[in-house]
């Protein structure tokens, strides 16, 4: 945990693997009243309405990433992507940064919340880990994963490993997270109520 004299509430990041019920578990944080940030779903409304954004991925993949009314064009955008991996730390490079500002200016309409929560996938990756007081992984075993991102996705066992295998290893986030949550009907309760109370001891 990082200590912080900044006028935030209590910032903690909520990440893991695909397939381990991030949603989920985000979702019960919420009805319990807490705030949540997702940046994913921040990231994509940039992509499709920030200007500065929109002209810098213009400039990178083409005109042709957006159509002429100005909406993004999704599969030139990924198929950009798959193109390599220096492709994608380009676009980390232009979205990244607003996002990170977004969630900053986010937190400062919570001061009277002492605990806001953010949501990201690629925490450790992107170096939102910094933007966060504690960070927080969930655990699940490697079997559930696989069927729920199966299921989800309607792909087979190779293709579903395939994708697992393009994040930080489990092992990692693990590692290097404050806490740990695992998301199964005896344990998450009490590991979210055991968070929470390391948030505002």
């Amino acid at each position: 945990m990082k200590n912080s004299n900044r006028p935030f509430p209590v910032r903690i990041a909520i990440t893991g693997g695909i397939g381990c019920g991030k949603s989920y578990v985000c979702h019960q944080l919420e009805t319990a009243g807490y705030p949540v940030f997702y940046c994913d779903d921040e990231a994509k409304r940039i992509i499709r309405t920030d200007v500065e954004v929109r002209k810098a991925l213009t400039e990178l993949i083409g005109q042709e990433v957006y159509d002429p009314d100005g909406n993004l064009i999704k599969s030139v955008l990924a198929s950009y992507l798959c193109a390599g991996k220096e492709n994608a730390t380009r676009i980390d490079g232009i979205v990244h940064p607003k996002v990170a500002k977004a969630f900053t200016d986010w937190s400062t309409l919570h001061t009277d919340c002492p605990v806001v929560f953010m949501e990201c996938a690629l925490l450790f990756e992107a170096g939102f880990d910094k933007l966060t007081d504690i960070t927080a992984t969930i655990i699940v075993s490697e079997k559930t994963r696989l069927e729920r991102l199966m299921l989800r996705d309607n792909i087979d066992e190779i293709q579903a490993r395939k994708w697992m295998a393009l994040q930080l290893p489990e092992t990692e986030k693990q590692r290097r997270a404050d806490f740990c949550l695992r998301n199964d009907d005896i344990h998450l309760a009490d590991d979210i109520n055991n968070l929470l109370h390391m948030a505002i001891k």
